[in-house]
């Protein structure tokens, strides 16, 4: 059915400008052979493993653009291998309903947030139960479709997005055409990330929105929900009476996600029946490490450590021959004391093991090293920290697409048209490269003098030290009330986000005061789910989302509402 503008249309009901909307809402209708859940695909649509089809890739449609995206977000966060979802859990049976979609901004902002309402037409309005949800990593707004949205939109229960001031709308030079409201390349509207420059390369908004996002994650998340139940009221206008008051109301998010709801259940300014976290991305109040420590020191360090004997068996452990080169840097800096290469991985194996990293969560760490996460957080968080622009990154890291003999070339009409569908929300990724400081440069280990400016920086003294500590000081948590209920998941063997740098200093913390927070660590679960079923992995790890899906029960069957 075409998109349709539509507003909130009675007067007691907070207009979208009134909530710091920048455009919007756009209204659509789901229904048939494209619903809410999965957009027509089903189990066995997201299941294949090439996209859907556009019939014009340098000019999709927005339902292309849209069934894209949400082929994208399940693949990337579940499990769908046989017996898992929609099998033995959850459901993937169609959902009809509208979809709402704006960009708000925060006061102050640059760039906006794009929010999005799920709206299933069983959704009662008697017993209204609303999930609120931010997406994983640096995804698109329909980043958590496959937690919220897979346990909510089935129950029928409205679940309100926001991509938290990341997402896939990049850019790219020569000039700065952006993604529209609709996800399309280009038009008139207003846009989801713009810069005053067109970037030599790629830019993209977590990086490089001058906005520091990950410091106002959970004033995203508040505004989302403001905006999303004044979309609820609006769109049910002619329907029926919607109390707001008599909403059931949890957050819920994983990784990212889950960080960014636990930083808005810190701020207290939405009356949550419960909070509902899994393996989040969180530095405490007091203890744990920030994301961009160990993962600096994953960068430098694991590449050597994973050369060890204890992971001749593990998966991605060495991609490449790089982890003796990488020996060899260390140890010309003074950062290993061995001169024996046969030694040096054992002694870089302690220094992890020194600073907090167990074997366990070395084991799947792995999988990060050998897709080059650690390098893609380091550069790209730094930047967001520094608010740096696309040319102006720390240590003279960009992104770029390339050609087949890896040089610099413009992204092409279609590449442009899919990224805001098709990406995961940082860089290395759907074509495009996280390139090394171009001076100086080390032919045997290339990452090596980027990475070593990224911690020279981080350690510093001067301006932009204090500045990248500051900033990184900002994303710490606040406690949430002392009478919310707070659901807490991590897997023990999380080797992307370490349950002992994040949850496990983070439950601490909560619990040194009154609380109401539940913790259950996962024995054999990494950060992946999408991976569990890979032929490499398969059997030695399990899926995290079932004991996500049986907490968002628990806080179901415990909040405070009456059916």
């Amino acid at each position: 059915m075409p998109a349709t503008q539509q507003g909130a249309s009675r007067p007691d009901v907070p207009d979208a400008t009134a909530l710091g909307a920048y455009d919007g809402p756009l209204v659509t209708t789901h229904r048939g052979a494209d619903d809410l859940l999965s957009a027509g695909l089903g189990l066995a649509g997201l299941r294949a493993t090439q996209p859907p089809s556009v019939a014009d890739a340098s000019a999709p449609t927005v339902d292309e653009l849209r069934r894209r995206a949400i082929w994208t977000n399940w693949r990337g966060i579940a499990d769908l291998g046989p017996g898992a979802h929609g099998e033995s859990y959850g459901s993937l049976d169609p959902v009809p309903g509208r979809e709402a979609r704006a960009l708000l901004k925060l006061p102050g902002a640059r760039q906006p947030h794009r929010v999005l309402l799920q709206l299933p037409d069983r959704f009662d309005t008697t017993k209204p139960c609303v999930l609120v949800t931010a997406s994983s990593g640096s995804r698109g707004v329909y980043g958590a479709i496959a937690l919220a949205g897979g346990w909510g939109l089935p129950r029928g229960c409205a679940v309100i997005y926001t991509d938290k001031g990341a997402g896939t709308d990049w850019l790219a030079a020569p000039d700065r055409v952006a993604h529209q409201l609709d996800g399309r390349l280009g038009g008139e509207g207003a846009v989801a990330f713009e810069l005053e420059q067109a970037p030599s390369g790629v830019a993209f908004k977590h990086a490089h929105s001058g906005d520091h996002p990950e410091a106002h994650w959970g004033e995203h998340v508040v505004q989302a929900a403001r905006w999303g139940l004044a979309q609820i009221d609006a769109l049910i206008a002619d329907e029926a009476q919607f109390d707001a008051s008599r909403v059931r109301m949890i957050a819920v998010g994983v990784s990212n996600g889950a960080g960014a709801v636990l930083q808005a259940a810190g701020l207290d300014a939405v009356d949550w029946d419960a909070v509902v976290a899994v393996s989040p991305n969180v530095w405490a109040g007091e203890g744990g490490r920030a994301l961009l420590d160990y993962a600096l020191e994953a960068a430098l360090w694991m590449p050597c450590a994973l050369q060890h004997p204890g992971f001749n068996h593990t998966p991605f452990a060495r991609p490449g021959v790089g982890g003796m080169v990488r020996c060899a840097s260390l140890h010309a800096a003074g950062m290993l004391a061995a001169a024996d290469p046969a030694a040096q991985p054992d002694e870089a194996l302690q220094h992890l093991h020194d600073s907090g990293w167990t074997d366990e969560a070395l084991q799947s760490a792995a999988i990060s090293q050998g897709l080059d996460l650690w390098r893609a957080v380091a550069a790209g968080y730094a930047s967001a920290y520094l608010r740096a622009g696309p040319d102006a990154m720390p240590c003279g890291y960009r992104y770029d697409v390339l050609d087949a003999e890896g040089h610099a070339r413009p992204a092409s009409a279609s590449e442009r048209a899919l990224w805001w569908s098709d990406a995961s929300g940082i860089p290395p990724g759907s074509g495009v490269a996280l390139l090394n400081p171009a001076e100086p440069v080390d032919a045997l280990d290339p990452a090596w003098p980027g990475l070593v400016c990224l911690r020279d920086l981080a350690s510093g003294a001067d301006a932009s030290s204090h500045a990248l500590r500051a900033a990184m000081q900002a994303t710490r948590a606040r406690r949430p009330p002392a009478d919310l209920p707070v659901y807490l998941l991590h897997g023990l063997a999380d080797g992307l986000v370490p349950i002992d740098f994040s949850s496990r200093p983070y439950a601490a913390w909560v619990q040194a005061a009154p609380n109401r927070l539940q913790v259950e660590w996962i024995e054999r679960a990494q950060h992946f789910d999408a991976l569990v079923a890979l032929p490499l992995l398969e059997g030695r790890y399990q899926a995290l989302m079932p004991h996500a899906y049986a907490a968002l029960d628990r806080a179901w069957a415990e909040s405070k509402h009456d059916d």
